[in-house]
């Protein structure tokens, strides 16, 4: 599983108006690779993954329910609107 297939399958089993962390794609990642209690070194390649997402309108970032351009400090990621 790659980070967006990660992060766009988490997604996909929230609600419309649900969103995920980052750290949950990194989770799903480690655990795949069976490195569950390393999840943290899979936090790049979810953050480049999120990144290239956002570009494309896959999805969206929020924080503390206001939406969010740039992905910067803490962030969850959400459908796009």
């Amino acid at each position: 599983m790659t980070p967006t297939e990660a992060v766009l399958t988490l997604l996909a089993a929230r609600a419309d108006d649900a969103t995920i962390c980052p750290s949950e794609a990194a989770r799903v990642l480690a655990t795949a690779k069976g490195q569950a209690a390393d999840w943290r070194a899979e936090m790049p390649a979810v953050h480049a993954a999120v990144d290239a997402l956002v570009e494309g309108g896959r999805v969206a970032l929020r924080w503390k329910g206001a939406a969010s351009r740039l992905r910067s400090g803490p962030y969850r990621i959400g459908h796009p609107h």
